[in-house]
């Protein structure tokens, strides 16, 4: 009598377990082993309803063994059925994996890292990377079919806004599938970050003050009360009046993909060369060093501002020009990650099923993205929140500033070398983002040192496709690439975002532009946004006074007038703090593929390879930096993440609570926070 061992294994996470009755089935090639109970009082939870945050700690796994014993040699198991039953409470569980050993030694693993929830049948595919042109049994087809089918049904489009990306149709987090909610660890951290981060504040009473400010000092003040965040604020505000600090920033701040080169003065350009001609030195001139375009007739009341300007007069053109918080808040950081990354998101658990190679490659970029951007949705961008009250742009104007920017997205702004070759900055000296992005997505790409011309993507479609028949023929691939160019970029053609794939190269690069916006284009136009933007002169997030219309006359009253006031400024403030945390003892490190969905030997070897090309490129970066005044650091692998919402759970929540309390406190001295959970590590330095 043939005899099967079975390992049953409950997910890393804390209340994981269960004490329901889980029950299994092998399905095989030749037959299908009748439904075996495991056990009751399986690992057991909590006795609880279906998952609350609370329930996503992690835990050492916890593993069950058991024997089958089946009348006749199964074959080669294909498939796993797990069931599961109560009698009285509900008690979710999660299943990590389940590893099969046949009669003849041969070990079969079913990757399956999702929530059972209820009286429910969940099948899993063996765990090997499949296309449809690979399943050869008509019941592997089936379950393909009716898996793509429940996901279509759980995971469906909507239009937030008719000229936005489409996203999730799910009406509050409420709704969210408990496989994409968050990890609760980093939530139940970063409550305590939030709290810790927004009492100091309103115990200095900056949340309180609807004033102007009375002082730069007064400014800088603010964040002194960010303990162990003030190292690069202090740098920045050290420096700030200074042109070289001011143009470095183009180059390596918080929005450094707009700067461009511009060949040809343009006819309504109104700046002479005589003007500028002391600034520039000799051995050049203003056509050669011509930047940044101008639209505008010189006159008495339009007057162009020079570096040979009175102090007052140039400080506030140059804070006028910094001054494009709703650019980066509304095109650069969300249109640009963490919309197009639900989009990415969405068609992957519409069209790839799980068994499918692409699917098990993609999917640990995702973590907690509906989530998060679903939290954005209800306290970010509607009217009185955040972006409406500290930007200077109304709803109204959002609206027309994000459709803009969709229509003007491209897939080559997508793909960095081809958007670094368009805008001309090929060759830019002291350009860091360029030089880390390039070293991020060519590891991604086509790494080809030290590993006999082998690499990650490529190595990844090499293996799974081989030939680009193999890339036109996958319905599931081509369906994936046209929902998003459908519900991503509307269906327009002019964006030049493919609408189907056909050659392994194509494959290739597309799926390196998708990783590399979860992970490097993230972390390069996010991590930095509290740096740079605490201290307000430096980058304020609006100015409500029009520039003088004369110069000479202005004085640091004019200055102070049209920046944010105090409370404006500290509500900001709290969110660059949460926007661009890090916490400590949680990392998912980029290249971690912490769920083993992976069962061959080769994409194991090739993630090791790819680990491996990303500590280099972290290496580089910390030497470079060790020598630098001002560490440009947001693209160290120490200091990035897999995906785009790892470290920011639950502090839209934050957003939500603190805004309560302060609305519904008649005064200050009820106004208060209790402080729970523990601290970030702020680890960056500027020297």
């Amino acid at each position: 009598m043939p005899v099967y061992k079975v390992t049953v294994a409950t997910g890393d996470i804390l209340k994981g377990g269960t004490n329901n009755s889980i029950s299994i089935t092998l399905v095989g090639s030749r037959g299908e082993r009748c439904r075996t109970t495991i056990n009751y009082w399986f690992l057991p939870g909590t006795g609880s309803c279906p998952p609350t945050p609370s329930r996503f700690l992690p835990t050492p796994h916890q593993e069950k063994d058991m024997t089958m014993r089946c009348e006749q040699d199964l074959g080669r198991i294909v498939l796993i059925r797990l069931h599961k039953w109560r009698l009285f409470l509900e008690d979710a569980w999660v299943c990590r994996d389940i590893r099969v050993m046949g009669p003849d030694g041969t070990l079969y693993r079913f990757p399956c890292y999702q929530w059972l929830e209820g009286v429910t049948t969940a099948e899993v595919q063996e765990g090997s990377g499949k296309k449809l042109v690979d399943d050869e049994l008509e019941i592997l087809k089936q379950h393909r079919q009716h898996e793509l089918k429940a996901q279509q049904e759980a995971y469906q489009w909507k239009s937030f806004i008719e000229v936005w990306p489409r996203c999730l149709n799910v009406g509050s987090i409420l709704e969210l599938d408990s496989n994409v909610q968050f990890s609760c660890v980093r939530a139940t951290n970063f409550t305590g970050v939030l709290i810790f981060q927004g009492a100091f504040h309103l115990l200095a009473g900056f949340l309180l003050r609807p004033t102007f400010w009375k002082s730069l000092d007064d400014m800088r003040s603010i964040f002194s009360w960010t303990r162990g965040r003030e190292i690069v604020p202090e740098y920045v505000a050290r420096h700030w009046r200074e042109d070289d600090f001011f143009s470095y920033q183009f180059f390596n701040g918080n929005n450094p993909i707009i700067i461009q080169h511009c060949v040809v003065l343009p006819a309504k350009f109104p700046v002479m060369p005589e003007m500028v001609a002391s600034s520039l030195g000799g051995g050049t001139n203003l056509g050669k060093e011509m930047q940044e375009v101008l639209s505008q007739t010189l006159g008495p009341t339009s007057p162009i501002f020079l570096r040979s300007d009175a102090e007052w007069d140039w400080l506030l053109a140059k804070t006028w020009r910094n001054a494009d918080f709703y650019s980066h808040q509304l095109l650069t950081h969300p249109l640009r990650t963490h919309l197009f990354g639900e989009v990415f998101a969405i068609t992957t658990l519409r069209q790839l099923p799980t068994c499918h190679p692409l699917f098990k490659l993609l999917v640990p970029h995702f973590h907690f993205t509906l989530y998060i951007n679903m939290l954005a949705q209800s306290v970010l961008i509607n009217p009185g929140d955040i972006i409406d009250k500290g930007s200077g742009v109304t709803c109204e104007g959002m609206l027309l500033i994000v459709q803009q920017g969709l229509e003007k997205a491209t897939y080559t702004s997508l793909c960095l070398p081809d958007d670094i070759w368009h805008r001309g900055v090929v060759h830019l000296p002291s350009y860091r983002y360029r030089d880390d992005a390039m070293s991020l997505w060519e590891a991604i790409e086509r790494w080809h040192k030290g590993l006999g011309g082998s690499c990650f993507m490529s190595g990844i479609v090499a293996f799974y496709y081989g030939e680009d028949v193999a890339v036109s023929g996958d319905a599931a691939l081509q369906a994936w690439v046209v929902d998003i160019f459908t519900n991503g970029f509307l269906g327009r053609t002019s964006s030049g975002i493919p609408s189907s794939l056909r050659t392994v190269a194509e494959l290739s690069k597309f799926l390196t532009m998708v990783v590399f916006t979860c992970l490097a284009q993230y972390a390069a136009i996010n991590n930095g946004q509290y740096d740079l933007g605490a201290f307000l002169p430096n980058a304020p997030s609006s100015m409500c006074h029009p520039l003088p219309a004369e110069k000479g006359k202005a004085f640091l009253q004019h200055f102070l007038n049209p920046v944010p006031e105090v409370d404006t400024t500290a509500n900001i403030l709290v969110a660059l703090i949460l926007l661009s945390s890090r916490l400590s003892g949680v990392v998912n490190a980029p290249g971690t593929y912490l769920e083993q969905r992976f069962t061959e030997v080769e994409p194991h070897w090739l993630i090791r390879a790819f680990q491996g090309q990303l500590e280099e490129i972290r290496d580089r970066i910390e030497e470079r930096n060790h020598w630098a005044k001002l560490r440009y650091n947001y693209m160290n692998l120490l200091e990035t993440e897999n995906s785009i919402p790892e470290h920011l759970q639950k502090h839209f929540g934050f957003f939500w609570r603190l805004g309560n309390s302060l609305a519904a406190a008649p005064n200050s001295s009820e106004r208060q926070l209790n402080f729970a959970g523990s601290t970030p590590d702020y680890s960056r330095e500027a020297t």
